[in-house]
């Protein structure tokens, strides 16, 4: 791994905690569709910090989502709950970001929150031991 890819890793983690403590604000404010999309993109950032410690990258959501599911979730590095998590953050952002009379659950988005959480804990401690 190169300096320069170690500290785009570095800088995607940084993101990663930043944007989910706005989602956290978000939440506890009562902003349960900007917390829908901070979520998402809290584990976006973890996941995109991931797949760069195999020297993979996509410029399209969809093709982080194909990478994480194909290196991480499929091979058993990353259990395939949170697999089935990240995939459901980022239909609920689609859903709550562009949908039409969307109502989002406050005890489901709390419940999201916690799931991120541990997600980005766990893809971080994946990439301290790398």
């Amino acid at each position: 791994m190169t300096d320069g890819q170690a500290e785009l890793i570095r800088y995607r983690l940084s993101r990663a905690k930043e944007t989910f403590e706005e989602a956290n604000e978000l939440v506890n404010s009562g902003h349960l569709y900007g917390a829908a999309n901070r979520i998402y993109y809290a584990c976006f950032y973890a996941v995109v910090a991931l797949i760069l410690t195999k020297d993979l990258s996509s410029s399209k959501q969809s093709g982080v989502i194909g990478l994480f599911n194909k290196n991480f979730v499929r091979t058993g590095d990353i259990p395939k709950e949170m697999g089935k998590f990240y995939s459901w953050m980022f239909d609920n952002r689609l859903e709550s970001d562009y949908g039409e009379l969307i109502e989002i659950d406050p005890d489901g988005i709390k419940q999201d929150l916690a799931a991120a959480a541990e997600f980005i804990d766990l893809i971080t401690a994946m990439i301290s031991n790398k």
